[in-house]
């Protein structure tokens, strides 16, 4: 496919939801080209949080710890349709407010929510069916990214490494990539890397814990600023406690997800904080954000970082970025905007590339992420239908 001006370049959608179950991000993007040569121009970028009712449909199915559970064939046949016209709707209204109409769209690229996720069996699953968004938004539409590595013997994920070697990889400077979703993963780009050289993993947990805690503690959906880590003191003991986790010793590479830090993990926080107050308690979980991901670029990063740019809604929480300035001390940390991007839009930029690399033929997998035995094809194409009235 190519772009209907016949320019090359295509104006391109991509969504985003992740596992802190805070909504979908949108961005529409102008790209051209391919690897290394790609053209990436934002040009608009959106949030629109899930309703609650939604967000708690989807932690019932996604994790079996969560208060009302429930796993059945019919919620996830439910929920794959109606997620669907979720993001269908958001790339709908980010294209409305950028001025522009589904008619100008080219692509869009959709990951989906994923609700279950498990390298070790190799399996994975996230809602909200491609073919169905192609047939309501009259788009083609690429998604299910996740499967080829799987099929290859890779983790499946992270994803964005692809992307962060084709925009931020330098000739001369060590750059560290991180992304504080739900789930905070790292990318290393050591001078003049190509492809087989970028290493990336899942740290740990981010917002899927300090998020969990602020609506279980003060009755908010986030620590808004980190305020109240901020105003807190970490308890370094219980930190160290539950830095003995297996996950964080585990060599890369690895990825996770609810399967590990589930609403259970958040009980046994809170059970080990017993004797803290809310402030303390929100300190302690920034604190071990902090230190999982500083352990990780210790113990699993060859070379020397030079810097490190941050994106994801964790990028606004000052505990944690003040956090890892201190802990990454010689290191400069920024937020990815220093860098000229939206840091809350980075995946779904992403996402948006990925498309137009799967719509190019591009086998866009990185084996020397996610172990996979080759480089895989990801997504699944899904022609454009006829849009739904609406």
């Amino acid at each position: 496919m190519t772009a209907r001006d016949g320019s090359g370049t295509r104006l391109v959608a991509g969504c985003m939801s992740g596992t802190s179950l805070d909504g979908v991000d949108v961005a529409l993007v102008r790209i051209s080209g391919s690897g290394r040569g790609v053209r990436l121009m934002p040009l608009e970028s959106a949030s629109y949080p899930y309703s609650e009712d939604l967000k708690a449909r989807i932690l019932a199915v996604a994790d079996p710890s969560a208060p009302g559970a429930l796993t059945t064939a019919a919620a996830l046949a439910a929920l794959n349709a109606e997620l669907a016209g979720v993001y269908a709707a958001a790339i709908r209204r980010a294209v409305d407010s950028a001025g522009r109409s589904l008619a100008e769209l080219d692509l869009a690229g959709c990951h989906g929510q994923t609700v279950f996720h498990d390298p070790s069996a190799g399996v994975t699953l996230q809602l909200g069916d491609p073919a169905r968004m192609a047939q309501i938004l009259g788009v083609t539409v690429v998604g299910d990214f996740r499967q080829g590595d799987m099929a290859l013997g890779g983790e499946g994920a992270p994803l964005v490494p692809y992307m962060d070697w084709v925009l931020f990889a330098h000739d001369t400077e060590h750059r560290l990539l991180l992304n504080l979703g739900g789930i905070a993963n790292v990318t290393s780009l050591p001078p003049g890397c190509d492809r087989d050289a970028v290493l990336a993993f899942d740290t740990g947990p981010a917002n899927m814990l300090l998020d969990g805690l602020a609506q279980r503690l003060a009755g908010e959906p986030m620590d808004r600023d980190g305020a109240l880590a901020l105003a807190g003191h970490a308890d370094v003991q219980v930190v160290e406690e539950l830095m003995r986790h297996p996950y964080f010793h585990r060599q890369p590479p690895k990825s996770t997800g609810r399967e590990l830090f589930s609403a259970a993990y958040l009980d046994d926080f809170l059970g080990r904080t017993a004797h803290l107050n809310v402030e303390d308690r929100m300190a302690t979980a920034a604190a071990l954000t902090v230190e999982s991901v500083a352990r990780a670029v210790r113990d699993f990063l060859p070379g020397s970082p030079e810097r490190m740019w941050v994106s994801g809604g964790g990028v606004h929480n000052l505990a944690v970025m003040q956090g890892l300035a201190s802990a990454l001390g010689g290191l400069v940390v920024e937020p990815l905007s220093a860098a000229g991007y939206d840091p809350d839009a980075k995946e779904a930029l992403c996402f948006a590339l990925l498309a137009h690399e799967a719509l190019n033929g591009v086998a866009t997998g990185m084996p020397s992420v996610t172990g996979a035995s080759g480089r895989a094809f990801s997504g699944k194409i899904c022609p454009a239908g006829t849009p739904a009235a609406h």
